[in-house]
């Protein structure tokens, strides 16, 4: 583990190499406006805001086990920078990179980075950062380093990498949305460097309390506009009816993932904007097709039978769900419907009496985040009724997230989103045999997933991915319940926030009504 003290003394090392190597471009990187008191904004000025989102950020790692998590990746959009970065509609643009462009057989990527970007402490972020970053994420092996299978990365100059894929991936630049660049000395076990964070982001860290609060002021090292606020606060509230208290009384300016039964009271307050966006997100759950009992596809099937989900959405989520019809949702690239799952509890028991399967055997069905609690407890109780057992497990997110990726579970239930707008990165990531995230494994899928990747036609994406959904879905890998859309509130007086559809947002651009 690396000590402060001694992550302090490279950085000053890194730092004085800078200052040598380009002192000139360093003085123009460190100019800034309106004051050096770490406040926001320019004309107009902007005060404190304060956020609560549903998930907790428990770790601002972006490359290790909580890399994938919705907490992570919305504080890593706030104070890292990425080569490339998906718009509102998925949409991709450039970030850290300027250009890039796959070979003719799609398997290298060549990026060119913008020239004069620095990291918050001031230091140059050129090729050597990137390589170093991605290198990083690879050796310890979280979840986003899955989506990178066999790829190396390479730098060809100052502001050029080259990424190099075993088979050809048109998906590259997608995935690419979920890598964050940190400075390349920052070592695989450095728990010190995220204590407090150098990044090229909007924001830097001015406080972290894992699982309960992040607080962001401006990065006066930042490239682009100086963000508006000069303090965000992103907390988390795991009670609902304080959530919701704390927005009425504003001491929370911006809140989502807001439930069905509040939607309607809260468009009737006064002072707040309400809004609903559909999202890449999707109620998932896995089935451990390793576990014994659950090896057969028809007892998987039968089981997703036995569930009504159209009945348990309707009362849980009437505003926000709708039934899912493929394990994507209709926003992400490869999207296809698939043919519904039709909830008949007795053909179910009929079909897993005729399977032989154990009606003693006690299903594990973990879950993490209480607002998914009565969903989950739903489930367990249509089970019941075609005689399958099901204990509730709800777990901490960091022990979740163990569990997962070591299977510890037979039923897994979370909120998958595709934060890359491209199905590369939920089924070309998680369904092949390589990624043994499920216990399940068929070369057809493989195949077919390769190809999908391998062409950057999308019509032809998208049929193969399609073809895969297929197989994915008859075979029920998992069952798939819900399409989500994300709820938004906001006080009114705040202006240039923007819904995110991955519930990701940003919040450089927002500023207070009244000023500070």
């Amino acid at each position: 583990m690396t000590n402060t003290r001694e992550y302090g003394r490279r950085r000053l090392i890194r730092l004085a190499a800078t200052a040598t190597a380009g002192a000139a471009l360093l003085a123009a990187c460190t100019t800034t406006t309106g004051g050096d008191d770490g406040g926001g904004g320019g004309p107009g000025g902007s005060g404190e805001v304060t956020a609560a989102g549903t998930y907790p950020i428990e770790s601002l790692d972006p490359h290790g086990a909580q890399g994938a998590s919705t907490g992570t990746q919305l504080a890593g959009r706030q104070i890292f920078g990425r080569l490339v970065e998906p718009g509102p509609d998925g949409t991709l643009a450039g970030d850290l990179a300027t250009s890039w462009k796959p070979d003719k057989d799609v398997t290298a990527w060549t990026f060119t980075l913008r020239e004069g970007t620095t990291f918050s402490d001031g230091s140059a972020l050129d090729a050597d950062d990137v390589v170093a970053s991605f290198r990083r994420m690879i050796s310890l092996a979280g979840p986003n380093a899955g989506n990178f299978p066999g790829a190396t990365m390479t730098r060809t100059s100052a502001t050029e990498v080259v990424l190099r894929s075993p088979a050809p991936d048109a998906s590259v630049p997608g995935k690419l949305s979920t890598f964050y660049v940190i400075p390349s000395d920052v070592g695989e076990d450095d728990t010190a460097f995220f204590n407090h964070p150098v990044g090229s982001g909007p924001f830097t860290v001015d406080g972290f309390t894992p699982g309960e609060s992040l607080v962001l002021v401006p990065n006066k090292k930042y490239r682009g506009d100086r963000p508006a606020p000069r303090r965000v606060t992103v907390r988390n509230i795991p009670d609902l009816s304080a959530r919701m208290t704390a927005l009425r009384t504003g001491e929370v300016d911006i809140l989502w993932g807001i439930p069905d039964d509040q939607l309607a009271s809260l468009k009737r307050e006064k002072g707040l904007t309400v809004r609903t966006v559909p999202s890449t997100a999707e109620f998932t759950m896995w089935f451990n097709s390793s576990t014994p009992a659950l090896k057969d596809a028809k007892v998987r099937r039968a089981i997703w039978q036995s569930v009504d989900f159209g009945t348990i959405i309707g009362k849980l989520y009437p505003e926000t769900g709708k039934p899912a019809d493929a394990p994507v949702t209709s926003v992400v690239l490869g999207h296809v419907p698939q043919p519904p799952v039709t909830y008949d509890a007795t053909a179910a028991k009929a079909a897993l009496t005729a399977a032989g399967y154990d009606f003693s055997k006690t299903l594990r069905l973990q879950f993490a985040n209480a607002e998914f609690r009565p969903f989950v407890q739903a489930v367990v109780s249509d089970l019941r009724k075609a005689g399958v057992r099901a204990e509730p497990l709800e777990k901490e997110q960091a022990t979740f997230t163990e569990d997962l990726l070591a299977l510890k579970w037979d039923i897994n239930f979370q909120q998958l989103a595709t934060p890359t707008y491209d199905a590369a990165s939920n089924l070309g990531r998680l369904y092949t045999c390589a990624a043994k995230r499920n216990g399940y494994c068929n070369g057809e899928l493989d195949t077919l997933l390769a190809a999908a990747g391998a062409t950057a036609d999308k019509r032809e994406r998208t049929d193969l991915y399609g073809r895969a959904s297929g197989i994915i879905w008859r075979d029920a890998v998992g069952m798939y319940p819900m399409a989500v859309s994300i709820a938004y509130a906001w006080n009114s007086d705040l202006t240039g926030f923007t819904p995110d559809a991955s519930g990701l947002p940003d919040f450089a651009g927002v500023r207070t009504g009244g000023g500070s």
